[in-house]
């Protein structure tokens, strides 16, 4: 099956999204996620102008070759860059090697461990009454666990919280826009997170699994107080407590609190998890497939996870395509040391461009039956979606520090 066309096609239907299409010789496509949240023009042109041109009249079923060969023949390794788009090529050679096999892709990566992937819904409000009603609404639709995230008293905003964070922040001389900048206050939160898990403990009883994310805000010492004062109320996982790229600091953390401790959405290769996962500092890693070298890359991660005690906990926001979810959902089935799967629901415009056969039900995301990932990607669709800047927001302190997370 030699590789004849590598298309990108940038889309932004909702939000932006970067995907390739592999077509083989034999008239088989396959498609890959290659979204990087704010940068995804980086990873289109990566794409089109360094690997495209590498993979006509490669074998398209050599996936763990050409893996090799994205990574190790560019000399400059790793990056979210270069690793978005590996992670695009290797999914869709797997959506390839699954359709050419007539299987779904979980049976290639060893058959069903589950009979589903348990997920967690995301319940946010500007205070505590509107948290609660936000958790019923996640219950109601079938989730059987919830990420609590809470406004914080004095702050005018709160990401992951309030839309208004996704707002542009005006625009520079050129028109282009800037990003949301948002005041940030670290005690007022420390003080006011246990009295929101407190509230929804008391309403919704011990049972339900409750994660919350630090987005990566707190010094090592803040981020031990809070697993410490978070530890009556039972979390399934404090994620993203500190910066991610200091693993000493996660020891601190783990000293001082028995709260379960997840980390990594920001990574993108499995050497960044180093001692993180030797010295059993984290619970559960937090990387992506779109953002970690693929299927392949991420299956590799997840081993050396399990052999360290830890389980998955695969990102899986908005940004991230139906292509990337459904690669995600065939792994969790798959891998031994599965732990819960982030699930955001896509919006109706997303679902125009991308058409996935996964289903949730019962609080579990299942893989469709069909051969390969089981999306159909709508070429046609996404050219009615015209790319659009966006980006994350910036942190700010409350004398105006640029703040780390």
């Amino acid at each position: 099956m030699k590789i004849i066309a590598a298309d990108t096609v940038v889309t932004g239907p909702g939000r932006n999204f970067v995907t390739l299409r592999i077509t083989t010789e034999d008239g088989l496509t396959g498609v890959g996620d290659a979204t990087l949240n704010g940068r995804e023009l980086a990873v289109a042109s990566y794409l089109r102008d360094h690997v495209a041109p590498l993979l006509a009249g490669r074998d398209a079923g050599r996936i763990e070759d050409t893996w090799q060969y994205l990574y190790r023949g560019a000399y400059w390794r790793r990056g979210p860059v270069t690793m978005a788009a590996v992670a695009a090529v290797d999914t869709a050679l797997w959506d390839i090697k699954a359709k050419a096999a007539g299987m779904p892709l979980y049976q290639l990566l060893g058959g069903a461990s589950r009979v589903g992937a348990l997920t967690y819904g995301h319940a946010s409000g500007r205070d505590i009454p509107e948290v609660l009603d936000s958790v019923r609404e996640v219950l109601a639709q079938g989730f059987r666990a919830v990420r609590i995230q809470s406004g914080v008293p004095g702050l005018a905003s709160v990401y992951g919280v309030d839309d208004a964070t996704r707002a542009a922040g005006g625009t520079a001389p050129n028109g282009h826009p800037r990003p949301h900048e948002e005041t940030w206050d670290t005690p007022a939160y420390l003080r006011h997170i246990p009295r929101v898990f407190e509230a929804v403990r008391a309403e919704f009883g011990p049972e339900l699994p409750l994660l919350h994310d630090g987005h990566h805000r707190l010094t090592p010492i803040q981020a031990a107080r809070l697993g410490k004062d978070l530890e009556p109320y039972d979390l399934f996982w404090l994620e993203d407590a500190t910066p991610a790229e200091d693993p000493s600091a996660l020891r601190l953390v783990r000293q001082h609190t028995t709260t379960p401790l997840a980390i990594g959405e920001v990574f993108n290769s499995v050497h960044d998890y180093g001692p993180l996962l030797t010295e059993r500092l984290i619970d559960y890693v937090r990387s992506a497939v779109t953002h970690a070298g693929g299927v392949s890359g991420l299956r590799k991660l997840l081993d050396l996870a399990a052999v360290h005690g830890a389980k998955s906990g695969i990102h899986g926001p908005a940004d991230i395509s139906p292509v990337g979810m459904a690669a995600a959902v065939h792994l969790d089935l798959a891998v031994h040391n599965f732990g819960i799967q982030e699930y955001t629901r896509h919006t109706d415009e997303t679902l125009e461009v991308f058409r996935p056969s996964y289903t949730f039900a019962d609080g579990m995301l299942r893989p469709s039956e069909l051969p390969g990932l089981g999306v159909d990607f709508d070429v046609e669709a996404a050219a009615r979606f015209p790319y659009e800047p966006a980006y994350l927001p910036v942190n700010r302190l409350l004398d105006g520090t640029l703040h780390d997370w």
